[in-house]
C-alpha cells in the first residue's frame, strides 16, 4: 500500500541554447524528499481533440496502482479524487493544470481515482505506475459524480468520453476496497522539487 500523498512535482530542469534537459524519475532524488515508489510500467495516451475526457480510473487490489503523471505534449487538467474507506477527506478530489512547457507531474497514489480532460489538441500524457495493468482489477467512478463535484474545464459541447467512461458507477454505488493510509487529501500547494 502507498504511504505517499498526492502531490504535485517538479523535477529540476537544466538548460542551455540547445534546450533543456530533466530526471522525470529518479528514485534516490524521488527518496531524498520522502516519495518512495516503485514503478513496474509505463504507459503513454494521445488524445487528438481538446476536451477528450479519460477518467476517473483506479485498479483494485492486489494490482493497485500508484501513478506518477506527466503531460508530454499540450496540457490538461488533471485531478485526483479520494475513494478510501475510513479517510476524512473521502469523496474530496484536487486537481492541476500539467504541461508539457512546465514539466509539472503529479503523484496519484493507491485508493484514488484518477482523470483528466485535455486542453489542446494532440495532447500526449505519459505515466509510471506502481503495478501491471489487469482487466479483472479495472474500475471508475463517473467523472461527472454530483457528490464529487469535479470542476471540469470543458469545452462548450461537453466532453468525449469511451464508452466505458460513460457507464462507471456512482461514489454511492461503490464499495470501495481502498483503506484510509493517515495522509488527508491536502489543497495541492507549490510542487515539490526532487
Amino acid at each position: 500500500m502507498s504511504r505517499n500523498p498526492v502531490q504535485l512535482i517538479r523535477p529540476r530542469r537544466f538548460g542551455d541554447d540547445r534546450g533543456w534537459f530533466t530526471e522525470s524519475w529518479s528514485r534516490a532524488r524521488f527518496e531524498a524528499v520522502g516519495i518512495t515508489l516503485d514503478f513496474v510500467q509505463d504507459n503513454h495516451s494521445m488524445s487528438a481533440t481538446p476536451g477528450t475526457l479519460r477518467g476517473l480510473h483506479f485498479q483494485r487490489p492486489p494490482f493497485a496502482q500508484d501513478k506518477l503523471v506527466r503531460c508530454v505534449r499540450g496540457s490538461i487538467f488533471d485531478v485526483a479524487v479520494d475513494v478510501r474507506k475510513g479517510s476524512p477527506t473521502y469523496g474530496r478530489w484536487v486537481g492541476a493544470t500539467l504541461t508539457a512547457a512546465e514539466g509539472t507531474q503529479i503523484l496519484v497514489p493507491v485508493g484514488f481515482a484518477h482523470g483528466f480532460v485535455t486542453l489542446e489538441p494532440d495532447c500526449e500524457v505519459t505515466y509510471k505506475t506502481s503495478a501491471p495493468y489487469s482487466a479483472e482489477c479495472d474500475g471508475g467512478i463517473r467523472w461527472d459524480d454530483p457528490d464529487i463535484g469535479v470542476e471540469w474545464p470543458l469545452p462548450a459541447g461537453g466532453p468525449i468520453l469511451s464508452g466505458k467512461d460513460k457507464v462507471a458507477p456512482l461514489l454511492r454505488e461503490f464499495d470501495s476496497p481502498f483503506a484510509y493510509d493517515g495522509h488527508p487529501l491536502l489543497p495541492l500547494g507549490e510542487p515539490l522539487v526532487p
